[in-house]
């Protein structure tokens, strides 16, 4: 797992409810795998934006952020920037997932993650700027 690039966010980690803390940090170690093997993402910076731990792909502008949090008590969320086509994409391809508005991945964490879906969908974030000029 990558090490934490700063001391807040391995702190909210730390904070979030067991049930939820592992979903969340096996989230985040994709989106560092994922963007470790995406041509043109660069470094990821991991930050606090909102208070939720954020990935940002600053080193070459390639993405948009990507941000992780609990969504309401018993689930947790991959929030994408609503200004983008992201959800709705997602949307056409996975009908079987759950979304908030055009904002949101929706996960249980008392299921298996779907792994596979979730880094199709974080490696067109970290290059969401790319497609665009494309």
């Amino acid at each position: 797992m990558a090490v934490f690039q700063c001391n807040e966010v391995n702190s909210v980690f730390n904070h979030y409810p067991e049930r939820c803390q592992k979903s969340l940090l096996t989230i985040r170690a994709l989106i560092f795998d994922v963007a470790s093997k995406t041509e043109g993402v660069g470094a990821i910076t991991e930050m606090l934006k909102w208070g939720q731990p954020s990935y940002l792909t600053l080193e070459t502008g390639s993405g948009t952020t990507i941000r992780l949090d609990r969504f309401g008590d018993s689930h947790v969320a991959i929030f994408f920037h609503c200004q983008t086509t992201l959800i709705d994409t997602f949307r056409t391809l996975f009908l079987e997932l759950a979304y908030s508005k055009n904002r949101a991945i929706v996960l249980d964490p008392k299921n298996d993650l779907p792994i596979d879906k979730l880094s199709i969908c974080i490696e067109m974030a970290l290059i969401y700027k790319l497609m665009k000029k494309g």
